[in-house]
């Protein structure tokens, strides 16, 4: 699993400011809407390849690029909202950034007893610790975007270390959602790195 966002050497003031008063116009509304109805359909389909991993160990190669598309998607359009890219997200599963790029490897083979863990157990070796660590890390990534933001607008820069932690933070998201996910039998590092 990858995550890049690159880092820009220079952001716009005019679009920091655009996106802060309207960007829940522009950005958040229009795909948030789409992305409602795709996330149903994306459970659907994850509904149906649980079952298809139990009984013959693989996932279903089309529904798991749609759902790594709708990942991509979903990163692209929090790293607009979360300054960390200019670049407005494009819509769409098959979507492109050149900024955001968001990469999941196909598994061959699935376990099917990592599957019944997971199902049955996950909340007691997945979730609890992983969404304790996360409910912290995205508290700080909180402050780090507030203060991000302003000095975005006083500099035109975002500061590398905060940018590095909130990449991080999405990249931990991401692999923390491919596990829950079943689209890997990785257990997810409790890093951003």
């Amino acid at each position: 699993m990858a995550l890049t966002i690159q880092r820009q050497d220079q952001f716009s003031r005019g679009a920091l400011l655009l996106r802060t008063f309207f960007g829940w116009l522009y950005i958040s509304i229009p795909h948030l809407f789409l992305l409602l109805f795709v996330g149903i359909w994306g459970a659907i389909l994850s509904f149906i390849s649980w079952w298809a991993v139990l009984f013959t160990g693989k996932y279903p190669k089309s529904f798991f690029e749609f759902q790594v598309g709708l990942i991509a998607w979903n990163t692209r359009v929090a790293a607009s909202v979360g300054n960390l890219t200019d670049e407005y997200p494009s819509f769409g599963v098959s979507g492109t950034s050149g900024a955001v790029r968001v990469e999941i490897d196909y598994p061959e083979k699935l376990s099917r007893g990592t599957l019944i863990l997971r199902t049955l157990f996950g909340w007691l070796y997945f979730y609890i610790p992983h969404g304790f660590c996360l409910f912290f890390r995205l508290i700080w990534a909180g402050i780090l975007s507030f203060l991000a933001w302003w000095a975005v607008l006083f500099t035109g820069s975002f500061p590398e270390n905060f940018h590095s932690f909130l990449v991080g933070t999405h990249r931990w998201l991401i692999r923390f959602t491919a596990y829950a996910g079943f689209l890997t039998d990785t257990y997810p590092p409790f890093t951003g790195k």
